[in-house]
């Protein structure tokens, strides 16, 4: 079967690797071979194997009737957009690793790939090499989701990782994960969260069938967060990590970015580095988690070429997996509850009279202190903190 890679920088460049040197277990597999006809990209790669699939424009890859998989890996929202419309429309299939097109256009797509009896998937697209898509839309069709939990971002992992083990200050860690290439060079999507929470839209949209705007998921990420802030969660046992949560409430979910603090019994603490994780809870099955490498050439590649099997084994025949074009309305975060661990310059007088029963955690530290709170609504303790003034950081216990 004839397919074709829409981008060739690290990931596309990767899933030609993938289908090079894993061919004969591919094809035994499949029945047949899976042959790249057509690479797009507007640089050249002189000397690269595939020299002579390289085109500059993708209607030549539309218009070819022989390929039936197209694989995109260019990130972005457009020109990805109109070139995989354009595949679907043609009647080719499409795997993606972009999440940035899943939650932004993906039910869209989805809608498009169902006229046109084709399919459209992403499993590359949330949990790098985890299998987390069809782990939710194969293993666990049979459960209701209640939760899921994901620690989704590798740069922001690796970040936390060495703050904690290390000491560092977060600008000398940013630094050191841009020369390592683990961030970019402009890394705020994923430093502020925005990556983790473009992933657990998608995912929340997977398990209630609906279309979730990200734009609406309140979303913090790591950049507040200092040695100190770490130096405080080892005093009480703690760890630190940058969660995207989705929890059932009713008929909808509600949903946040943020980082948590965490503690050794709960599974999401052993997650270390530029490792990923994705622990979920289903009324049957009870929890479980899906750990691996979340990012990186290869280990995505991989996700993305298990896709064209799949979209290989599924020529001219629609699958279900997605969700629709309806919206999905969150439940208010504000009325989620959670205890809080909060550094303050207040006074303690101040911060019982406006907290109450409090646990302090103390690091004799000068002009600061560090307190728990009971359990609270979100908006609660917004109120309380403004009315206590002097706030040096709030981190919530997952």
């Amino acid at each position: 079967m004839k397919v074709a890679i829409m981008g060739y920088g690290t990931i596309g460049s990767g899933v030609a690797k993938v289908l090079d040197t894993n061919s004969e277990i591919i094809k035994e597999r499949l029945g047949e071979p899976l042959e790249l006809k057509y690479i797009l990209d507007l640089r050249d790669f002189p000397g690269d194997p595939h020299e002579d699939c390289f085109v500059k424009d993708y209607k030549a890859i539309a218009k070819d009737k022989e390929v039936k998989v197209v694989v995109e890996t260019m990130g972005g929202v457009e020109p990805a957009f109109t070139f995989v419309k354009a595949m679907l429309e043609a009647g080719k299939s499409v795997t993606t690793s972009n999440k940035a097109l899943v939650a932004d256009k993906g039910a869209e797509l989805m809608k498009i790939a169902k006229v046109n009896d084709v399919n459209f998937v992403f499993e590359a697209a949330v949990g790098g090499g985890i299998p987390i898509i069809r782990t939710l839309t194969a293993c666990l069709t049979g459960d209701v989701i209640e939760e899921i939990s994901a620690i989704c971002n590798g740069t922001t992992n690796y970040m936390l990782t060495n703050m904690e083990q290390f000491g560092s200050d977060y600008d000398e860690i940013l630094a050191e994960a841009q020369s390592l290439g683990y961030a970019e060079k402009d890394p705020t999507a994923d430093v502020e969260g925005h990556d983790s929470c473009r992933k657990i839209a998608i995912l929340t949209s997977l398990v209630s069938g609906k279309n979730v705007d990200f734009n609406e998921i309140p979303t913090e990420g790591i950049s507040k967060i200092t040695a100190t802030d770490f130096k405080y969660a080892k005093s009480m046992g703690y760890s630190i990590k940058l969660v995207a949560r989705s929890s059932k409430v009713g008929d909808t979910y509600t949903c946040r970015v943020a980082p948590f603090l965490v503690k050794p019994s709960q599974m999401i603490y052993h997650v270390a580095g530029v490792m990923n994780a994705v622990s979920v809870r289903g009324n049957m099955l009870g929890e479980s988690m899906y750990y691996g490498a979340g990012a990186g050439a290869l280990p995505t590649a991989s996700a993305v070429v298990g896709d064209m099997v799949f979209l290989a084994r599924n020529v001219d025949k629609h699958v279900r997996i997605g969700w629709s074009a309806e919206k999905l309305e969150l439940a208010d975060a504000n009325e989620q509850k959670y205890r809080y661990f909060v550094r303050t310059s207040a006074l303690q007088s101040n911060i019982e009279n406006e907290f109450e029963n409090v646990e302090y955690a103390n690091l004799d530290l000068d002009d600061e202190t560090g307190f728990i709170t009971a359990e609270m609504t979100e908006h609660e303790f917004n109120e309380r903190k403004t009315a206590l003034g002097g706030i040096i950081s709030a981190i919530r216990f997952y």
